[in-house]
């Protein structure tokens, strides 16, 4: 192919810093100090690089459509963008973009425009440092405009946790790529609805477990072949048996024999896959939420039981508890009338006499 770099682009030409080949319709500007989009891409272009450059926002209509028609492939990535505009990536025949190594702060929801699009892969490696841009991200997935996807790559983003259901409207995703992120855990995250995953890396990140819920979701997909959970930080103690017992029994995960414990020091280096019941004191259930329910629906069967009886003596005796009340009532009066006779005598002086000489 010739390259053609040009001061000024000509209708069908190369912009200025670029470097153009028209038979491989491609065009790249890279390291070229740009600070916008040029304005005057080829419209033959079908695949667009545009990296390492000082590049900061794409405003709406960066890549018009109707000259763009046939862009297929965009590379962003390595530049310092920060904010990616409405109906910036707004382009009809976009299938591949990559924006890894960007720090954004802002995602639009509503980048690809308002119709959806027809990408297919979507590469945000270490972009997604900013927690509002990965709020951002899963509402655009969760919005169904890139219900095509078949690729996601979301690794070195430092992520902890992901967004509920941040997953479940791309029905067409096959590879999920959550790598080398600081993950502890899967429990709000849905794989429900991607029966076409294929591959899934969750290596490099800070899983201590895998729940239940979590394997059963891996089980139930039937084209899930390949899951890498290498270098996590595996708490081999008695919440880890599901685990165990799904990796000895699924040809799902890859090198599973090298998944080792990380804790407790007992278990450190250990193979999870020579972990039985016995290297485990599980003598104390582990689920301590339903053992305390269980507890507490105990208590209350038990209290139950004690009123019932009280009250059921109560009744067997009725007869003397009430002769009982009646002696007590009897006392009572006897004794409130000993104290107002006393009270009377001794508020009346001639009755304080005359129990005086009474007594002489």
């Amino acid at each position: 192919p010739v390259l053609l770099g040009c001061g000024s682009a000509q209708p069908g030409g190369c912009p200025a810093l670029c470097e153009c080949s028209e038979p491989a319709k491609t065009v790249k500007c890279v390291n070229r100090n740009l600070t916008a989009v040029p304005p005057d891409l080829p419209p033959y272009v079908r695949s667009l690089f545009i990296t390492g450059n000082p590049l900061t926002d794409l405003p709406a209509g960066a890549f018009p459509a109707q000259r763009l028609p046939d862009l297929v492939s965009l590379n962003l990535s390595g530049n310092h963008l920060r904010t990616v505009e409405a109906g910036s990536l707004a382009l009809p025949a976009l299938r591949q973009l990559d924006l890894s190594g960007n720090a954004l702060v802002s995602f639009s929801p509503q980048a690809f425009g308002e119709g959806g699009s027809p990408l297919e892969e979507l590469a945000l490696r270490g972009a997604l440092r900013d927690h509002g841009v990965l709020l951002s991200l899963a509402a655009l997935l969760q919005s169904g405009a890139l219900r095509n996807l078949s690729r996601l790559e979301l690794a070195d983003n430092g992520l902890l946790l992901l967004p509920a259901g941040m997953f479940t409207a791309l029905p067409a995703l096959r590879q999920l790529d959550l790598s080398n992120n600081s993950l502890v855990g899967l429990r709000n995250v849905s794989f429900q609805g991607l029966g076409q995953l294929q591959s899934l890396n969750l290596s490099d990140n800070s899983l201590g477990v895998l729940r239940n819920t979590t394997l059963v979701q891996f089980r139930s997909l039937p084209a899930l072949r390949h899951i890498v959970l290498g270098h996590n930080t595996w708490v081999c103690d008695c919440a880890i048996e599901d685990l165990v017992a799904w990796l000895k029994e699924s040809d799902q995960v890859e090198g599973k024999e090298a998944l080792t414990c990380a804790s407790p020091d007992k278990m450190l280096g250990k193979a999870l896959l020579k972990i039985n019941g016995s290297d485990l004191n599980c003598s104390v259930p582990v689920d301590l939420p339903s053992q305390l329910q269980t507890s507490y629906v105990f208590l209350g069967i038990v209290l139950a039981l004690i009123g019932a009886i009280f009250l059921l003596v109560l009744y067997l005796n009725r007869k003397g508890i009430k002769k009982w009340m009646h002696n007590i009532r009897d006392a009572c009066r006897d004794h409130m009338e000993g104290y107002h006779y006393r009270y009377e005598i001794n508020a009346d002086p001639r009755l304080t006499n005359l129990s005086s000489n009474s007594d002489v």
